[in-house]
């Protein structure tokens, strides 16, 4: 499996942490979620596509948003929100 590597804006994540407690650092961590839900970011995608990955970070579910650019995952913001829980908790559900 191909290493994935992570970047992102340092102004921007000081934001992100101030804002939503969460360094992107930290995000890196839903990715490693072998449950890990990704989905495309249609309110968002005008200039570019731009996705969420849903992922455990810790006791929570982190909800991720990141950009590919030249290979690499450009993570844009980061959080605990209600919404990427229930999606995650929706896609993870087994039906019998």
């Amino acid at each position: 499996m191909a290493k994935i590597g992570f970047e992102w804006d340092d102004a921007k994540n000081q934001e992100n942490l101030k804002k939503h407690g969460v360094s992107f650092s930290r995000a890196q961590f839903a990715f490693a979620d072998p449950k890990r839900v990704l989905a495309q970011d249609l309110a968002h995608s005008q200039a570019e596509q731009r996705f969420y990955c849903f992922g455990q970070v810790d006791d929570g579910i982190m909800t991720v948003r990141f950009t590919y650019r030249h290979d690499v995952i450009r993570i844009i913001g980061a959080g605990y929100w209600r919404k990427g829980k229930a999606l995650y908790a929706q896609k993870n559900t087994i039906h019998r």
